[in-house]
């Protein structure tokens, strides 16, 4: 993996001028009246903790990645993005555009709903610990006989909600329809699945398997909107097709590498949360910008 020199860090931001609305586990969010700033930092979290050591960039990935597929997607659902250049920003914002640029999306204002979308064509992480003890993910019953990573008959839609402490909760289906309604859970669950779909042969026909994802939706003016971030490192599970084989763990580009580093070393998961060493920053670092080079065809601006 050849990697650029990184760019300094960005832990958090405080930007004078300007109305922090929302610190969240790797985004800063600032209020713009009718519209909202996302800053993507260079936080990392793994097990529902932020780590203290940031990895150089990765914001810049986050960001960039999911404006390559808001823009691809645009025709299967509307999304949040009004722009991601900071000459358009408001005149607070482009103040501080040493920070912003790469990083930033300016976006519309979304009543966010209450669930994770999550889309799953492979057996992994909770689903594969779910499935061993129980034959079913997120209560969806699934063929005997899978073995850890193995592709599913069909992508299935396994919805989450948050819980206080971030946790995400996996739920029945039954009961995103409750949370919702039936008619906006199947709204979520059709779009997920079609996103997924798309994003899928996408990233296959360039050597990368999408093993699950998770989406966010809100509305505005009464419509369906995609928002938060798409098919990035973050939020999904990236396998290099080459080489892939059921009965195993896949190597990944995403925060795999630091979730088994933190595995490796038996923290457990509670406060204080441990520092990175430096191999461990600089590799997962090089994998988000491989796989942002790999989707998109080009380098991180």
């Amino acid at each position: 993996m050849h990697s650029m020199p990184p760019g300094p860090a960005v832990l958090s931001t405080d930007l004078p001028g300007l109305s922090l609305s929302a610190r969240g586990k790797v985004r800063d969010l600032y209020d713009l009246g009718d519209r909202l700033l996302l800053v993507a930092t260079d936080r990392l979290s793994a097990f529902d903790h932020v780590l203290p050591d940031p990895i150089p960039d990765k914001g810049k990935v986050l960001n960039q990645i999911s404006s390559f597929w808001f823009e691809r997607f645009r025709d299967l659902v509307p999304n949040h993005v009004l722009s991601t250049r900071v000459e358009e920003f408001p005149e607070a914002a482009r103040a501080h555009a040493a920070i912003l640029a790469g990083r930033t999306t300016l976006a519309r204002k979304l009543a966010m709903l209450p669930i994770e979308c999550v889309a799953r064509g492979y057996l992994a992480g909770s689903g594969w610990k779910e499935y061993r003890a129980s034959g079913t993910v997120c209560g969806i019953r699934l063929p005997a006989g899978l073995a850890e990573s193995s592709a599913l008959p069909e992508p299935i839609f396994t919805p989450a909600t948050k819980a206080q402490d971030g946790h995400d909760l996996n739920i029945p289906y039954e009961e995103a329809e409750r949370i919702v309604g039936r008619e906006l859970a199947a709204r979520l669950r059709d779009t997920t699945l079609a996103l997924y779909a798309a994003g899928a042969d996408y990233a296959r026909a360039r050597g990368i398997l999408i093993a699950d994802t998770k989406f966010e939706f809100g509305l505005g003016e009464g419509q369906l909107v995609l928002a938060d971030e798409v098919l990035t490192p973050d939020s999904s599970r990236f396998w290099p097709a080459a080489g892939y084989a059921p009965g195993r763990g896949q190597p990944s580009f995403d925060k795999q590498f630091v979730r088994d580093y933190l595995e490796s070393i038996a923290w457990n998961k509670e406060p204080p949360v441990p520092h990175l060493p430096p191999a461990i920053v600089a590799g997962t670092r090089a994998r988000y910008l491989e796989i942002f080079r790999i989707l998109t065809g080009r380098e991180l601006a």
